[in-house]
């Protein structure tokens, strides 16, 4: 003890009936209040036995209202993505066309989510969002599961559980979130089966691999990383003879689920529709990359696997929610309608002229004044997607000299932007912030622009 009379400290019960705490309980509810409010008498209690002087009751309660708010914070909220990366992980990736969010809002009550109006009985889950598909692809059936990484699970757990799945090693990869494949197949029940090395692997490697025991072949896109120099590897359509020959299922995991074929551009990227052209019995793709939709895993080709995956137990635990459902669904359909579909988010920003880009880079500035200037930049797909893809782009950048405490002008006017009503996600080059356009929607420059302005304006005074 250090003379400090710890019996000052106030009651929690005495906490709760003050003026400002009731303000605080309005807003986070009796029960987290009292909550934070113990933690921080703990808090106090410790610092007090070191000789700190005990706060007021007024102090406390503020600090319980603040530690509440800031937990509050961690909730999710919409951003403005200037970062230039179109499938950015971190921001959620694809973010959702309007069909697609008016879908979401019209499921958010009561839905026929699993009832067949036609009859008045218990209907699929998956079934028109698997036909959807299906239809899209070109494939005999399709499915539906939580996310990519879902799919591959069910696959594997419904083909080759117990047996042995043919891969090779230069195709072991890791997904995000340090998920590795061969980690995946331990889980599902399949036994790993390498062949070929790192950098070379033959279609003879595969045929020499086929034993009693062989369930499958599963080639895997290596979407996020290129081997090359000394490098080997069989086209998809000898894979697909060798597996037709063997009588074994030929599984391609394309992961970003670029449905049809493109130019320039999309050079290296696999589409769904060339994978089940050239002969894969099953292809595998996420919902919320380049089809640009919500978090999904979409398993397409021939119809009895894809009914040996929707007969498969872990099925039900892998499906998709209502929400997931009604997102996808009008995805698909905006698919369906047209190609590309414009309409999708995600294709707005990837075919996005880069002219009309810098133009609107212009305005901007014109609006915002100095420092502002414009820059060309190079954006990203991300997610994985189109890793070699040239997607020309235009910016504003700001920055300008460090101040005191060695922090320059872009990284206080980054910090400002984050910490906004509004919160604005930009990135960082040397002292400059870099806001590019290209993810950016047309009609959110009015507002980026005001939220620019007010933060320069607070940052440099009298500009």
């Amino acid at each position: 003890m250090t003379g400090q009379d710890l019996s000052r400290i106030p009651q929690v019960d005495a906490l709760l009936q003050r003026d400002d705490a009731e303000d605080v309980i309005a807003q986070f509810g009796r029960r987290p209040v009292a909550d934070a409010i113990r933690r921080v008498l703990t808090d106090v209690r410790e610092q007090a036995r070191k000789g700190v002087v005990i706060p007021r009751a007024d102090e406390i309660v503020a600090r319980a209202e603040a530690e509440l708010a800031a937990h509050r914070d961690q909730r999710l909220s919409r951003v403005i993505n200037a970062t230039g990366v179109i499938l950015h992980t971190n921001l959620g990736r694809a973010p959702l066309s309007a069909a697609a969010r008016n879908a979401v809002a019209d499921a958010a009550g009561y839905t026929t989510i699993e009832y067949d109006l036609r009859t008045g009985t218990r209907g699929s889950r998956t079934e028109h969002v698997g036909s959807l598909a299906a239809e899209l692809c070109g494939a005999e059936a399709a499915t539906v599961v939580n996310n990519g990484a879902a799919a591959l699970l069910l696959v594997l757990a419904a083909l080759s559980t117990g047996r042995e799945t043919v891969v090779s090693r230069g195709e072991l990869v890791e997904i995000g979130g340090s998920f590795r494949l061969p980690e995946i197949m331990a889980a599902s029940g399949a036994i790993l089966r390498e062949v070929g090395t790192t950098n070379k692997t033959r279609v003879e490697d595969y045929r020499e691999a086929v034993g009693q025991d062989t369930a499958m072949f599963l080639a895997v896109h290596r979407s996020n990383y290129e081997v090359v120099g000394f490098t080997e590897s069989p086209e998809l359509s000898r894979l697909a003879e060798v597996a037709e020959a063997e009588r074994v299922p030929l599984v391609y995991d394309v992961g970003s689920g670029l449905v049809r074929d493109r130019g320039d551009g999309f050079q290296g990227e696999p589409s769904v529709e060339q994978a089940l052209r050239e002969g894969a019995d099953l292809v595998i793709f996420s919902g919320d990359k380049l089809l640009g939709g919500p978090q999904a895993g979409i398993i397409v080709g021939r119809s009895d696997l894809v009914l040996r995956c929707k007969r498969h137990p872990l099925a039900r635990a892998l499906r998709i929610d209502k929400l997931q459902r009604a997102a996808l669904e009008a995805t698909l359909e905006s698919h369906l309608r047209a190609d590309p579909p414009v309409d999708v988010p995600t294709w707005a920003m990837l075919m996005a002229d880069a002219r009309s880009i810098r133009e609107r880079a212009e305005r901007l500035v014109a609006e915002i004044g100095e420092p502002a200037v414009v820059v060309q930049t190079r954006a990203l797909a991300g997610g994985g997607s189109l890793p070699g893809a040239d997607l020309r782009s235009f910016g504003v950048a700001i920055g300008g000299p460090s101040d005191g405490d060695g922090a320059g002008l872009g990284q206080r006017l980054a910090q400002r932007l984050q910490g906004a009503a509004e919160p604005v996600i930009a990135r960082i080059e040397g002292d400059r912030v870099i806001l590019d356009l290209r993810t950016v929607p047309p009609a959110q420059d009015g507002l980026l622009a005001d939220l620019l302005s007010n933060a320069l304006d607070e940052l440099l005074p009298g500009r």
